[in-house]
């Protein structure tokens, strides 16, 4: 895919949503690291019923500490792995409170010595949280970035570096909201919604099933 093509696709991605954003909800920036951890094989909409109660008690460190693992499982227990994610959300807030201040650092290296945060989430909460033009490569994104052709890659790392390659600049903040948003709705994993989509004929994917609608 050249040039060309990528800034015709992010400008129109731009025009339809000018200011895209997560799907979890969140306040702060500990609050998103929390909901970010917490979104590891588990759906935004499932992490969202679990934290609007868990937030209202424990939205800093210090009061998820005080709330204890137990106390966190009893809020996260419909999410899958919620006994891991108690633990590490406990240890996190701990390590939090004794070396970073209770604030959540703005560096990948910090962010990644979190119990519980690897690369894909730190990319989430630098970019989310400090707008930080960083690429999230989630299930989404790595589909979307494959099937069209935008930054074709066999592992997330790949596409990730490839991403922020080949994205025009002034698009990079906002491209792994307008990647998810895209993935999750319209390019679905089984049977994309082409006659849906807005890139559909600068898309490169080659068994589109339905046709493209003309854009204006």
């Amino acid at each position: 895919m050249n040039r060309q093509k990528r800034y015709e696709i992010f400008s129109r991605l731009r025009a339809a949503n000018p200011h895209p954003t997560t799907e979890l909800n969140y306040s702060n920036p500990f609050e998103l690291l929390v909901a970010v951890i917490l979104s590891a094989q588990s759906t935004d909409k499932g992490v969202n019923k679990a934290t609007e109660k868990l937030f209202q008690v424990a939205d800093t460190p210090e009061k998820m500490l005080a709330l204890g693992e137990d106390g966190v499982k009893e809020y996260i227990k419909t999410i899958g792995l919620f006994n891991t994610k108690a633990k590490n959300i406990i240890a996190t807030s701990r390590l939090l409170v004794e070396q970073y201040d209770s604030q959540v650092p703005d560096n990948r290296e910090a962010l990644e010595s979190l119990p519980g945060v690897g690369r894909k989430t730190a990319n989430v909460v630098l970019n989310t949280a400090f707008g930080h033009p960083t690429m999230a490569v989630d299930t989404h994104i790595f589909r979307v970035a494959n099937r069209t052709g935008i930054a074709p890659g066999k592992t997330p790392l790949e596409v990730e570096k490839k991403l922020l390659k080949f994205i025009p600049e002034e698009f990079l903040k906002d491209a792994h909201h307008w990647l998810i948003l895209l993935g999750r709705y319209t390019c679905i994993a089984r049977k994309p919604r082409c006659g849906q989509c807005i890139i559909c004929d600068l898309c490169e994917y080659r068994k589109k099933p339905e046709p493209c609608t003309e854009q204006q």
